[in-house]
């Protein structure tokens, strides 16, 4: 009996993310009898790979900084010994490979496009468009993990809507669940009181994530309601670049006592579960897997209103969209649910029902197998 066709995801990096999150539960989801996986790392990976649940062979390709013309060798000698039916590249950083798997021979191509960083917010740059445009034909099916990407692929990469498939990340609904015992005791001795309410934030702690919108949105809110200085706690788990800078914000403050900023946890759903609100104050987003998380745990949900957050986020319904970059307005929104839990728990329940109708772990894994058997005319 022969093995099933390989796929090799090809990605910058494999480490904590909301992409490679989504790499995680594509592969442990997709029956085992249908794919096969390798991944290939331009660069490392860390021991986030330890979340596979599925066998799946690791490749790091060690690119230097800057230009490294060597790697495209490594790459092209890679594709020859994996001899992979698909090369699926994710974002701008490994779409160059999509290249290397057409001189390699590899006749499955698929490119997806899962949000953009701080360099490039908008998809507008011509020169990254430039190099789009130019490697579109080699590209045999994209997809987009949000409506807001599929248009731009379509209208400014000129992709034709044929080759365009728009699939939500899905989500473990069962792993992440609304909280139905007692608040566990977390974060350091006494952080957070027996009434407390916690405002959290999950993610890479990344300039385009803006999480000092976020704390200085928390010092806000504790300046405008005595209140919540006393109950309020705001909790950001990840790391990066940014989380010196809310901790300094914090200690200017004299409020560093009320946050807990711990960096990575292999915890998050237990700790997403004692959260009272989840707040995202990013500045671009394709399909964020912490708000259906959060959804997903019965949290409303404070986002800011770019890329595909709009489209998880029905503002009045299942949460409140604030403008980027705007902590005042993100202060505000916080307020209104410490003030009014009622209209917390509704948005929070609403946020579950949309969950459990359209962002179920089973679409998403339908989706990208359709996709995979079409290109492979299966």
């Amino acid at each position: 009996m022969s093995e099933p066709p390989l796929i090799a995801h090809v990605i910058h990096r494999f480490g904590v993310g909301g992409m490679e999150n989504g790499i995680v539960n594509l592969i442990n989801h997709l029956p085992a009898e249908r794919y096969r996986h390798a991944i290939v790392c331009l660069t490392d990976y860390s021991d986030f790979c330890q979340r596979l649940k599925q066998p799946v062979e690791l490749i790091s390709l060690n690119k230097r900084a800057g230009n490294d013309l060597g790697l495209y060798g490594r790459l092209y000698r890679t594709f020859k010994q994996l001899n992979p039916a698909i090369v699926h590249t994710r974002n701008l950083s490994a779409l160059e490979a999509q290249a290397v798997a057409a001189l390699a021979g590899v006749r499955g191509r698929v490119h997806g496009e899962h949000g953009r960083d701080i360099y490039d917010l908008h998809g507008k740059s011509r020169k990254y468009n430039f190099l789009r445009r130019a490697i579109r034909p080699l590209v045999k099916r994209y997809i987009a993990v949000s409506r807001d990407l599929e248009h731009w692929l379509i209208d400014t990469v000129h992709v034709p809507p044929a080759r365009v498939s728009q699939i939500y990340n899905g989500v473990d609904s069962v792993k992440f669940a609304p909280r139905i015992e007692p608040r566990i005791d977390f974060g350091p001795p006494g952080f957070c009181p027996p009434d407390g309410w916690i405002i959290g934030s999950v993610g890479r702690m990344a300039e385009v994530k803006d999480h000092p919108t976020l704390t200085r949105a928390f010092l806000r809110l504790i300046a405008l309601s005595p209140e919540t200085r006393t109950r309020a706690r705001l909790v950001i788990l990840g790391d990066g670049v940014t989380r010196e800078a809310c901790l300094a914000l914090l200690k200017q403050a004299g409020a560093e006592h009320l946050a807990w900023l711990p960096g990575e946890r292999n915890d998050i759903a237990q700790l997403m579960a004692q959260f009272d609100v989840f707040a995202l104050p990013s500045l671009g987003e394709g399909i964020s897997n912490t708000i259906l998380e959060a959804m997903a745990c019965g949290l409303p949900v404070i986002a800011t209103d770019v890329g595909g957050n709009r489209e998880l986020v029905d503002a009045g319904i299942t949460g409140t969209l604030a403008p980027p970059a705007d902590s005042e307005a993100m202060a505000q929104a916080l307020l209104k649910y410490f003030e009014h839990k009622p209209l917390a728990q509704t948005h929070g329940a609403a946020g579950r029902a949309k969950i459990e109708a359209r962002f179920s772990m089973e679409a998403m894994v339908r989706g990208y197998m359709g996709v995979y058997d079409a290109v492979l005319g299966i």
